[in-house]
Protein backbone atom coordinates (compact mmCIF):
# COMPACT_ATOMS: atom_id res chain seq x y z
CA UNK A 1 0.00 0.00 0.00
CA UNK A 2 1.26 3.53 -0.78
CA UNK A 3 2.80 5.56 2.07
CA UNK A 4 0.22 8.40 1.71
CA UNK A 5 -2.51 5.96 2.79
CA UNK A 6 -0.78 5.44 6.14
CA UNK A 7 -0.35 9.19 6.56
CA UNK A 8 -4.08 9.63 6.04
CA UNK A 9 -4.71 6.83 8.54
CA UNK A 10 -2.59 8.70 11.11
CA UNK A 11 -4.87 11.72 10.79
CA UNK A 12 -7.96 9.49 11.06
CA UNK A 13 -6.47 7.98 14.22
CA UNK A 14 -6.31 11.46 15.76
CA UNK A 15 -9.85 12.30 14.70
CA UNK A 16 -11.18 8.94 15.89
CA UNK A 17 -9.59 9.50 19.29
CA UNK A 18 -11.40 12.83 19.54
CA UNK A 19 -14.73 11.34 18.47
CA UNK A 20 -14.71 8.56 21.08
CA UNK A 21 -12.82 10.19 23.96
CA UNK A 22 -15.73 12.28 25.28
CA UNK A 23 -17.43 9.28 26.91
CA UNK A 24 -14.87 9.33 29.73
CA UNK A 25 -14.58 13.13 29.97
CA UNK A 26 -18.21 14.25 30.28
CA UNK A 27 -18.40 14.35 34.11
CA UNK A 28 -15.21 16.44 34.30
CA UNK A 29 -16.42 18.81 31.56
CA UNK A 30 -19.83 19.18 33.22
CA UNK A 31 -18.26 20.03 36.58
CA UNK A 32 -15.75 22.47 35.13
CA UNK A 33 -18.25 24.37 32.96
CA UNK A 34 -21.09 24.20 35.49
CA UNK A 35 -23.57 22.24 33.40
CA UNK A 36 -25.30 18.91 33.95
CA UNK A 37 -23.83 15.69 32.59
CA UNK A 38 -26.87 15.40 30.34
CA UNK A 39 -26.16 18.83 28.88
CA UNK A 40 -22.51 17.91 28.43
CA UNK A 41 -23.70 14.85 26.55
CA UNK A 42 -25.01 17.11 23.77
CA UNK A 43 -21.36 17.51 22.77
CA UNK A 44 -21.51 13.95 21.43
CA UNK A 45 -24.77 14.59 19.58
CA UNK A 46 -23.40 17.81 18.08
CA UNK A 47 -20.38 15.95 16.74
CA UNK A 48 -22.50 13.15 15.24
CA UNK A 49 -24.88 15.60 13.55
CA UNK A 50 -21.94 17.61 12.23
CA UNK A 51 -20.47 14.45 10.73
CA UNK A 52 -23.71 13.46 8.98
CA UNK A 53 -24.46 16.91 7.58
CA UNK A 54 -20.85 17.79 6.95
CA UNK A 55 -19.86 14.84 4.78
CA UNK A 56 -21.84 15.72 1.62
CA UNK A 57 -21.90 19.46 2.32
CA UNK A 58 -18.18 20.00 2.84
CA UNK A 59 -17.22 17.47 0.16
CA UNK A 60 -19.42 19.34 -2.30
CA UNK A 61 -17.82 22.67 -1.42
CA UNK A 62 -14.30 21.25 -1.66
CA UNK A 63 -14.76 19.07 -4.74
CA UNK A 64 -12.79 21.44 -7.03
CA UNK A 65 -10.01 22.11 -4.55
CA UNK A 66 -6.67 20.27 -4.78
CA UNK A 67 -7.01 17.22 -2.57
CA UNK A 68 -3.79 17.83 -0.68
CA UNK A 69 -4.89 21.39 0.08
CA UNK A 70 -8.31 20.19 1.22
CA UNK A 71 -6.93 17.47 3.50
CA UNK A 72 -4.33 19.80 5.00
CA UNK A 73 -6.94 22.50 5.60
CA UNK A 74 -9.35 20.10 7.29
CA UNK A 75 -6.63 18.80 9.66
CA UNK A 76 -5.56 22.32 10.64
CA UNK A 77 -9.16 23.43 11.25
CA UNK A 78 -9.70 20.30 13.36
CA UNK A 79 -6.58 21.13 15.39
CA UNK A 80 -7.63 24.77 15.86
CA UNK A 81 -11.12 23.75 17.03
CA UNK A 82 -9.59 21.61 19.77
CA UNK A 83 -7.20 24.36 20.81
CA UNK A 84 -10.11 26.78 21.20
CA UNK A 85 -12.07 24.13 23.09
CA UNK A 86 -9.16 23.56 25.44
CA UNK A 87 -9.08 27.21 26.60
CA UNK A 88 -12.75 28.19 26.62
CA UNK A 89 -14.72 28.61 29.81
CA UNK A 90 -18.04 28.74 27.91
CA UNK A 91 -20.07 25.65 27.20
CA UNK A 92 -21.75 27.17 24.09
CA UNK A 93 -18.30 27.92 22.67
CA UNK A 94 -17.16 24.37 23.41
CA UNK A 95 -20.31 23.07 21.71
CA UNK A 96 -19.55 25.21 18.67
CA UNK A 97 -16.00 23.88 18.50
CA UNK A 98 -17.35 20.32 18.42
CA UNK A 99 -19.56 21.18 15.46
CA UNK A 100 -16.64 22.79 13.63
CA UNK A 101 -14.41 19.80 14.44
CA UNK A 102 -17.10 17.42 13.17
CA UNK A 103 -17.44 19.34 9.90
CA UNK A 104 -13.66 19.23 9.44
CA UNK A 105 -13.60 15.52 10.32
CA UNK A 106 -16.42 14.75 7.89
CA UNK A 107 -14.78 16.71 5.12
CA UNK A 108 -11.43 15.06 5.75
CA UNK A 109 -12.86 11.53 5.80
CA UNK A 110 -14.93 12.13 2.66
CA UNK A 111 -11.94 13.47 0.71
CA UNK A 112 -9.60 10.85 2.20
CA UNK A 113 -11.85 7.99 1.09
CA UNK A 114 -12.02 9.41 -2.41
CA UNK A 115 -8.27 10.05 -2.46
CA UNK A 116 -7.50 6.54 -1.22
CA UNK A 117 -9.42 5.07 -4.14
CA UNK A 118 -7.21 7.00 -6.56
CA UNK A 119 -3.94 5.93 -4.92
CA UNK A 120 -4.48 2.24 -5.67
CA UNK A 121 -5.61 0.20 -8.65
CA UNK A 122 -9.39 0.12 -9.25
CA UNK A 123 -9.71 -3.41 -7.83
CA UNK A 124 -8.00 -2.61 -4.49
CA UNK A 125 -10.43 -0.10 -2.96
CA UNK A 126 -11.24 -2.49 -0.12
CA UNK A 127 -7.62 -2.82 0.96
CA UNK A 128 -7.17 0.95 0.79
CA UNK A 129 -10.28 1.45 2.92
CA UNK A 130 -8.96 -1.10 5.43
CA UNK A 131 -5.79 0.94 5.87
CA UNK A 132 -7.79 4.12 6.46
CA UNK A 133 -10.21 2.51 8.91
CA UNK A 134 -7.30 1.00 10.81
CA UNK A 135 -6.75 4.54 12.07
CA UNK A 136 -10.17 4.43 13.73
CA UNK A 137 -9.66 0.97 15.17
CA UNK A 138 -6.25 1.85 16.60
CA UNK A 139 -7.89 4.91 18.16
CA UNK A 140 -10.24 2.62 20.11
CA UNK A 141 -7.31 0.42 21.16
CA UNK A 142 -4.76 3.06 22.15
CA UNK A 143 -6.00 6.60 21.59
CA UNK A 144 -9.17 6.53 23.66
CA UNK A 145 -7.67 4.76 26.72
CA UNK A 146 -4.65 7.10 26.58
CA UNK A 147 -6.97 10.10 26.40
CA UNK A 148 -8.93 8.80 29.37
CA UNK A 149 -5.77 8.42 31.45
CA UNK A 150 -4.54 11.86 30.41
CA UNK A 151 -7.88 13.41 31.33
CA UNK A 152 -7.87 11.66 34.72
CA UNK A 153 -4.36 12.86 35.55
CA UNK A 154 -4.39 16.38 34.13
CA UNK A 155 -8.02 17.24 33.36
CA UNK A 156 -10.13 17.19 30.22
CA UNK A 157 -8.41 20.24 28.74
CA UNK A 158 -5.12 18.34 28.52
CA UNK A 159 -6.80 15.74 26.32
CA UNK A 160 -8.06 18.44 23.97
CA UNK A 161 -4.55 19.93 23.79
CA UNK A 162 -3.14 16.48 23.03
CA UNK A 163 -5.53 15.99 20.10
CA UNK A 164 -4.68 19.46 18.76
CA UNK A 165 -0.96 18.63 18.97
CA UNK A 166 -1.35 15.21 17.31
CA UNK A 167 -2.87 16.92 14.28
CA UNK A 168 0.40 18.72 13.52
CA UNK A 169 2.56 15.70 12.57
CA UNK A 170 -0.43 14.38 10.60
CA UNK A 171 -0.61 17.69 8.73
CA UNK A 172 3.11 17.59 8.02
CA UNK A 173 2.80 14.02 6.76
CA UNK A 174 0.02 15.03 4.37
CA UNK A 175 2.02 18.01 3.14
CA UNK A 176 5.15 15.97 2.53
CA UNK A 177 3.63 12.62 1.61
CA UNK A 178 0.82 13.43 -0.81
CA UNK A 179 1.91 14.35 -4.33
CA UNK A 180 1.29 17.94 -5.41
CA UNK A 181 -0.47 16.85 -8.59
CA UNK A 182 -3.03 18.94 -10.40
CA UNK A 183 -5.96 17.41 -8.53
CA UNK A 184 -7.93 20.58 -9.17
CA UNK A 185 -7.69 20.10 -12.92
CA UNK A 186 -8.66 16.45 -12.52
CA UNK A 187 -11.73 17.37 -10.46
CA UNK A 188 -12.80 20.08 -12.93
CA UNK A 189 -12.51 17.55 -15.74
CA UNK A 190 -14.81 15.09 -13.97
CA UNK A 191 -18.60 14.93 -13.82
CA UNK A 192 -20.64 17.95 -12.79
CA UNK A 193 -21.91 18.06 -9.20
CA UNK A 194 -25.47 17.48 -10.38
CA UNK A 195 -24.37 14.31 -12.18
CA UNK A 196 -22.55 13.07 -9.08
CA UNK A 197 -25.57 13.74 -6.88
CA UNK A 198 -27.72 11.90 -9.41
CA UNK A 199 -25.83 8.74 -8.46
CA UNK A 200 -27.91 8.75 -5.27
CA UNK A 201 -30.84 7.62 -7.40
CA UNK A 202 -29.07 4.32 -8.04
CA UNK A 203 -30.89 1.48 -6.23
CA UNK A 204 -27.62 -0.41 -5.85
CA UNK A 205 -25.93 2.54 -4.13
CA UNK A 206 -28.91 3.15 -1.84
CA UNK A 207 -28.92 -0.55 -0.92
CA UNK A 208 -25.30 -0.73 0.18
CA UNK A 209 -25.53 2.61 2.00
CA UNK A 210 -28.59 1.35 3.89
CA UNK A 211 -26.92 -1.96 4.77
CA UNK A 212 -23.75 -0.19 5.91
CA UNK A 213 -25.80 2.15 8.10
CA UNK A 214 -27.77 -0.74 9.66
CA UNK A 215 -24.65 -2.76 10.52
CA UNK A 216 -22.92 0.32 11.91
CA UNK A 217 -26.04 1.15 13.94
CA UNK A 218 -25.89 -2.31 15.52
CA UNK A 219 -22.20 -1.82 16.28
CA UNK A 220 -22.48 1.61 17.88
CA UNK A 221 -25.77 0.90 19.62
CA UNK A 222 -24.18 -2.05 21.42
CA UNK A 223 -20.71 -0.51 21.90
CA UNK A 224 -22.08 2.69 23.44
CA UNK A 225 -23.81 0.85 26.29
CA UNK A 226 -21.20 -1.83 26.90
CA UNK A 227 -19.96 -0.34 30.21
CA UNK A 228 -23.00 -1.29 32.37
CA UNK A 229 -22.91 -4.81 30.93
CA UNK A 230 -19.33 -5.18 32.14
CA UNK A 231 -19.92 -3.78 35.63
CA UNK A 232 -23.55 -4.59 36.45
CA UNK A 233 -24.19 -7.82 34.55
CA UNK A 234 -20.76 -9.45 34.62
CA UNK A 235 -19.98 -7.97 38.05
CA UNK A 236 -16.51 -6.76 37.06
CA UNK A 237 -14.79 -3.64 38.37
CA UNK A 238 -14.71 -0.37 36.45
CA UNK A 239 -11.16 -1.05 35.27
CA UNK A 240 -12.52 -3.92 33.19
CA UNK A 241 -14.56 -1.48 31.11
CA UNK A 242 -11.32 -0.26 29.54
CA UNK A 243 -10.23 -3.87 29.04
CA UNK A 244 -13.49 -4.68 27.23
CA UNK A 245 -13.23 -1.58 25.04
CA UNK A 246 -9.64 -2.39 24.13
CA UNK A 247 -10.64 -5.97 23.25
CA UNK A 248 -13.40 -4.63 21.05
CA UNK A 249 -10.84 -2.34 19.40
CA UNK A 250 -8.39 -5.20 18.85
CA UNK A 251 -11.18 -7.24 17.28
CA UNK A 252 -12.18 -4.36 15.03
CA UNK A 253 -8.58 -3.98 13.83
CA UNK A 254 -8.39 -7.68 13.02
CA UNK A 255 -11.77 -7.59 11.26
CA UNK A 256 -10.88 -4.58 9.11
CA UNK A 257 -7.49 -6.07 8.20
CA UNK A 258 -8.93 -9.44 7.17
CA UNK A 259 -11.88 -7.96 5.29
CA UNK A 260 -9.56 -5.61 3.44
CA UNK A 261 -8.06 -8.63 1.70
CA UNK A 262 -11.43 -10.04 0.70
CA UNK A 263 -13.84 -7.15 0.19
CA UNK A 264 -12.63 -6.29 -3.32
CA UNK A 265 -12.90 -9.72 -4.97
CA UNK A 266 -14.92 -11.78 -2.46
CA UNK A 267 -17.40 -9.42 -0.75
CA UNK A 268 -20.08 -12.10 -0.88
CA UNK A 269 -17.94 -14.43 1.22
CA UNK A 270 -17.50 -11.81 3.95
CA UNK A 271 -21.21 -11.03 3.99
CA UNK A 272 -22.41 -14.64 3.72
CA UNK A 273 -20.17 -15.80 6.57
CA UNK A 274 -19.87 -12.67 8.69
CA UNK A 275 -23.53 -11.63 8.55
CA UNK A 276 -25.08 -14.73 10.17
CA UNK A 277 -22.23 -14.98 12.69
CA UNK A 278 -22.75 -11.35 13.69
CA UNK A 279 -26.49 -11.96 13.96
CA UNK A 280 -25.94 -14.88 16.35
CA UNK A 281 -23.16 -13.10 18.22
CA UNK A 282 -25.14 -10.23 19.76
CA UNK A 283 -27.83 -12.45 21.36
CA UNK A 284 -25.09 -14.90 22.42
CA UNK A 285 -23.27 -12.03 24.13
CA UNK A 286 -26.49 -11.03 25.90
CA UNK A 287 -27.13 -14.62 27.02
CA UNK A 288 -23.62 -15.18 28.42
CA UNK A 289 -22.82 -11.67 29.67
CA UNK A 290 -22.91 -12.80 33.30
CA UNK A 291 -19.87 -15.01 32.60
CA UNK A 292 -16.82 -12.69 32.44
CA UNK A 293 -14.67 -14.99 30.29
CA UNK A 294 -17.44 -15.49 27.73
CA UNK A 295 -18.25 -11.78 27.79
CA UNK A 296 -14.69 -10.68 27.05
CA UNK A 297 -14.17 -13.35 24.39
CA UNK A 298 -17.37 -12.44 22.55
CA UNK A 299 -16.61 -8.72 22.75
CA UNK A 300 -13.41 -9.45 20.84
CA UNK A 301 -15.24 -11.60 18.28
CA UNK A 302 -18.08 -9.12 17.80
CA UNK A 303 -15.60 -6.30 17.25
CA UNK A 304 -13.96 -8.32 14.48
CA UNK A 305 -17.24 -9.35 12.83
CA UNK A 306 -18.81 -5.88 13.09
CA UNK A 307 -15.93 -4.10 11.41
CA UNK A 308 -15.29 -6.82 8.85
CA UNK A 309 -18.89 -6.68 7.66
CA UNK A 310 -19.24 -2.92 8.05
CA UNK A 311 -16.04 -2.08 6.18
CA UNK A 312 -16.96 -4.49 3.36
CA UNK A 313 -20.31 -2.77 2.89
CA UNK A 314 -18.72 0.67 2.94
CA UNK A 315 -16.26 -0.53 0.30
CA UNK A 316 -19.26 -1.48 -1.85
CA UNK A 317 -20.46 2.14 -1.50
CA UNK A 318 -17.21 3.32 -3.11
CA UNK A 319 -17.61 0.83 -5.93
CA UNK A 320 -21.28 1.61 -6.58
CA UNK A 321 -20.57 5.38 -6.47
CA UNK A 322 -17.68 5.17 -8.93
CA UNK A 323 -19.60 7.56 -11.18
CA UNK A 324 -19.26 10.22 -8.47
CA UNK A 325 -15.46 10.45 -8.13
CA UNK A 326 -15.40 13.51 -5.86
CA UNK A 327 -18.53 12.70 -3.81
CA UNK A 328 -18.26 8.92 -3.32
CA UNK A 329 -16.29 9.33 -0.09
CA UNK A 330 -18.98 11.60 1.34
CA UNK A 331 -21.67 9.00 0.62
CA UNK A 332 -19.62 6.36 2.45
CA UNK A 333 -18.97 8.78 5.34
CA UNK A 334 -22.67 9.64 5.61
CA UNK A 335 -23.66 5.96 5.71
CA UNK A 336 -21.14 5.29 8.48
CA UNK A 337 -22.27 8.20 10.62
CA UNK A 338 -26.00 7.77 10.14
CA UNK A 339 -25.50 4.34 11.67
CA UNK A 340 -23.32 5.74 14.46
CA UNK A 341 -25.96 8.33 15.33
CA UNK A 342 -29.10 6.20 14.95
CA UNK A 343 -27.77 3.06 16.68
CA UNK A 344 -27.56 4.53 20.20
CA UNK A 345 -30.95 6.22 19.73
CA UNK A 346 -32.53 2.83 18.98
CA UNK A 347 -30.61 1.02 21.71
CA UNK A 348 -31.18 3.53 24.53
CA UNK A 349 -34.94 2.89 25.03
CA UNK A 350 -34.28 -0.83 25.47
CA UNK A 351 -32.51 -0.07 28.76
CA UNK A 352 -35.89 0.64 30.35
CA UNK A 353 -37.41 -2.64 29.16
CA UNK A 354 -37.30 -5.98 30.95
CA UNK A 355 -33.99 -6.68 29.16
CA UNK A 356 -32.34 -3.90 31.16
CA UNK A 357 -28.62 -3.46 30.51
CA UNK A 358 -28.71 -6.26 27.96
CA UNK A 359 -31.32 -4.47 25.84
CA UNK A 360 -28.80 -2.78 23.51
CA UNK A 361 -27.22 -6.15 22.70
CA UNK A 362 -30.59 -7.57 21.67
CA UNK A 363 -31.23 -4.39 19.69
CA UNK A 364 -27.91 -4.93 17.92
CA UNK A 365 -28.99 -8.41 16.89
CA UNK A 366 -32.32 -7.05 15.64
CA UNK A 367 -30.58 -4.41 13.47
CA UNK A 368 -28.31 -7.04 11.92
CA UNK A 369 -31.36 -9.22 11.25
CA UNK A 370 -33.04 -6.33 9.44
CA UNK A 371 -29.88 -5.79 7.37
CA UNK A 372 -29.74 -9.46 6.34
CA UNK A 373 -33.45 -9.55 5.48
CA UNK A 374 -33.02 -6.46 3.31
CA UNK A 375 -29.88 -7.86 1.67
CA UNK A 376 -31.18 -11.36 0.90
CA UNK A 377 -33.39 -10.55 -2.13
CA UNK A 378 -30.51 -8.58 -3.69
CA UNK A 379 -27.68 -10.92 -2.80
CA UNK A 380 -26.55 -11.09 -6.43
CA UNK A 381 -25.26 -7.53 -6.24
CA UNK A 382 -23.29 -8.24 -3.08
CA UNK A 383 -22.02 -11.71 -3.92
CA UNK A 384 -20.47 -10.82 -7.26
CA UNK A 385 -19.08 -7.49 -6.12
CA UNK A 386 -19.84 -6.15 -9.59
CA UNK A 387 -22.58 -4.11 -11.17
CA UNK A 388 -25.61 -6.32 -11.57
CA UNK A 389 -28.98 -6.13 -13.22
CA UNK A 390 -30.67 -7.66 -10.18
CA UNK A 391 -31.86 -4.33 -8.77
CA UNK A 392 -33.09 -2.89 -12.05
Amino acid sequence: MPLPLYLLAMAIFTMGTSEFMLAGLLPDIASDLDVTVGTAGTLTSAFAIGMIVGAPLVAGLARNWPRRTSLLGFVLVFSAAHAVGAVTASFPVLLATRVVAALANAGFLAVALTTAATLVSPDMKGRALAVLLSGTTVATIAGVPAGSVLGTLFGWRATFWAVAALCLPAALGILKGLPARSEKQEAMGGPALRAELAQLRSPRLILVMLLGALVNAATFGSFTFLAPVVTDVAGLGELWISVALVLFGVGSFVGVSLAGRLSDQRPGLVIAVGGPLLLVGWPALAATADEPVALLALVLVQGALSFALGSTLITRVLYEASGAPTMAGSYATAALNVGAAVGPLIAAPTLSTSAGDLGPLWAGGFLVLVALLVAFPFRGVLVTGRTSEVLR
